[in-house]
């Protein structure tokens, strides 16, 4: 994508509260130095260990990194976050409430040394305790500070009203400060990936999706290819849109791509904003990256044409890598495919229109490329470029304080935890920690199923019901183009108490339909086989491949794993430590197992939940 696209630079984002610093760090040093783009890190300087800023800051400068995009993170939370055994004087809300703050300090540290943005909202920041009061109006005192603090360039959150946009950059431009006369505006625009991953995300940043655009999506919701399809179509015209905008210098554009290429290919060859060698007149492209959680630097500094290129391979189900040497980790030789193998020509494929072609799902090696056809987050093949969480939000609640003691209360014992679940099985309760969004079609069809197992103290977290050759147009099942069929295997995934899982452990190594992963806080780890690939949603379409969007294997559950007690924490900060409350999920995070159960017989399904008592 790098030589295809040649960005002007790619941003690479940070948790809140430093999550993935490490992660972010190494990204950063694998797209500044090994693939020489211009890189620019995001940086949230809230509720995290004061140091972790200056590390960050002095790490990026030690690799060339020049450009910073200051951010507050999270509201700060100090008694919520401080480690223990972390003083007060290690906390860096002492120092840094807002950006602004960052701002001050970056440019007391290091003078002109970093480029510094900071974000900017066309519609609004959503305030956690008051989202009505979303108003650009009210974000301009705070946005002048930043610039006046030392900000070089604004970049934007994600929008799909371009007359916000519109409306946003003229008051910007004709405010009575100045401040924003000259400044470079950068305007974040999210390629639509999927129907249901944009409702998502413009919910999560309250972006709002103007009528006409809602609309056309959902005139071909049920198509997976028609949504990005007409996606594509909306992104060209919002760019060209705002290309056609006058400007006091040359347009940008961010690219949130979810790590994921197909669509912002598309996108910025129609919109001809691919620069040439000499990229002296050209509008600029900038694309995100996000920390893959399967994120291995490259062990050499290889050139463009020996780096590796994600692909699958036609005799298989599953995706797999082609790569130049084999690797030195024997359990991945599974998952690789050598060039040869992969018919992979020595002449001089790299070209700028090859890997443009590879970029946009053309030729051999394009059509190969099915990573980001179907997206599917968590549970999508681990060596994709996109694994993870698909909108890059990372382990948070996805709400405020506010909002979060509003939904789920003070829970006193596990009987409250059960309650809670039980309420958001039966449509009751808009969200859990690990969902924020309700029962889908598909769930809801066990949802009778999933009460039984929750009525055990058994908190569901993630499933799916047995479907065999559902036609691929099914308005609960389908998916995918049109002219297929879609299969599932049925699989559930929950807490349960240490003592009830190590019964359960020798009923599940007994039985031969089942496959499982399991873990818990302290990083104990079982599985039916660790070695197994578990394609659990698989599809047919005519003209295709068999295309597999859903994969649990154990690469993919210890990810998950994490970030899944990690929220068990983020649940607890919102209580004050001795209370009830924190004391409870910080014990039962200690004590339960999380479970993955697979059951092979997508033809008899619900043999699961009678294996389970459910």
């Amino acid at each position: 994508m790098s030589q295809a696209l040649r960005p002007l630079f790619v941003t690479v984002t940070w948790g809140a509260g430093g999550s993935t610093a490490t992660k972010s760090l190494e990204l950063a040093e694998i797209c500044q130095r090994q693939l020489g783009l211009t890189t620019c890190l995001h940086l949230t300087c809230t509720n995290m260990n004061r140091a972790l800023i200056d590390e960050a800051l002095e790490q990026a400068k030690v690799l060339g990194i020049r450009n910073i995009l200051a951010l507050r993170g999270d509201a700060p939370r100090s008694e919520e976050y401080r480690d223990e055994g972390q003083t007060p004087e290690q906390d860096s809300n002492r120092d840094f409430t807002w950006a602004v703050d960052l701002v001050r300090y970056i440019r007391k540290q290091y003078g002109d040394y970093f480029c510094i943005g900071v974000a900017a909202y066309p519609e609004g920041h959503s305030d956690e305790s008051h989202p009505e009061h979303q108003d650009p109006t009210r974000d301009l005192p705070s946005l002048v500070e930043k610039t006046k603090a030392g900000a070089d360039f604004l970049m934007t959150q994600l929008f799909f009203d371009v007359k916000a946009y519109d409306k946003f950059e003229t008051m910007l431009r004709n405010h009575e400060s100045g401040a924003f006369k000259t400044m470079p505006i950068i305007p974040g625009l999210m390629p639509i990936q999927s129907y249901k991953i944009l409702l998502r995300t413009t919910k999560l940043s309250h972006a709002r999706l103007p009528s006409d655009i809602l609309a056309r999506l959902d005139a071909v919701k049920s198509d997976d290819e028609l949504v990005k399809q007409v996606g594509v179509q909306i992104l060209d015209e919002m760019v060209e849109h705002i290309k056609s905008r006058p400007d006091v210098g040359k347009r940008g554009f961010h690219f949130y791509t979810l790590n994921l290429e197909k669509a912002v290919s598309h996108i910025v060859e129609d919109c001809n904003l691919i620069p040439q060698e000499n990229m002296g007149d050209e509008d600029g492209v900038i694309v995100e990256t996000t920390p893959a959680i399967n994120l291995e630097p490259p062990q050499n500094m290889l050139l463009a044409r020996e780096r590796r290129r994600r692909s699958s391979v036609t005799s298989g189900t599953r995706n797999r890598v082609i790569i130049s040497h084999p690797s030195a980790t024997k359990s991945n030789h599974s998952y690789e495919a050598t060039e040869e193998e992969a018919g992979v020509l020595r002449g001089p494929i790299n070209t700028r229109a090859s890997t443009l072609a590879i970029s946009e799902g053309e030729g051999s090696l394009g059509r190969e490329a099915t990573w980001d056809d179907f997206p599917n987050g968590r549970w999508g093949d681990a060596r994709s470029p996109a694994f993870g969480e698909i909108d890059g939000y990372g382990p948070t609640l996805h709400v405020s304080t506010t909002q979060a003691l509003k939904l789920w209360g003070h829970p006193v014992d596990k009987a409250d935890i059960s309650a809670l679940f039980r309420k958001h099985l039966k449509g009751e309760l808009e969200a859990l920690p690990w969902s924020e969004q309700g029962l889908s079609p598909e769930t809801s069809t066990i949802a009778k199923q999933l009460l039984a197992l929750n009525a055990k103290g058994w908190w569901t977290v993630a499933s799916q019901p047995a479907v065999n050759g559902v036609r691929s147009t099914d308005p609960v099942f389908g998916w995918g183009p049109k002219n297929g069929y879609v299969f599932q295997k049925p699989f559930v995934e929950f807490f349960l108490p240490a003592a009830e899982f190590h019964a359960l452990k020798t009923r599940l190594d007994a039985h031969d339909q089942v496959t499982y992963f399991a873990g818990n806080a302290n990083g104990d780890f079982e599985a039916s086989s660790e070695e197994s690939v578990n394609p659990v949603t698989w599809g047919t379409f005519a003209g295709k491949e068999i295309v597999t969007p859903t994969i649990i294997e154990a690469v993919s559950f210890r990810s998950w794993l994490e970030e899944a007690f990690s929220i068990w924490r983020e649940w607890q900060r919102i209580y004050p430590t001795k209370s009830a409350s924190g004391k409870l999920l910080g014990q039962t995070r200690q004590d339960v197992w999380l479970v993955n159960v697979i059951w092979g017989d997508f033809v008899q399904g619900d043999g699961l939940w009678e294996f389970l008592g459910a």
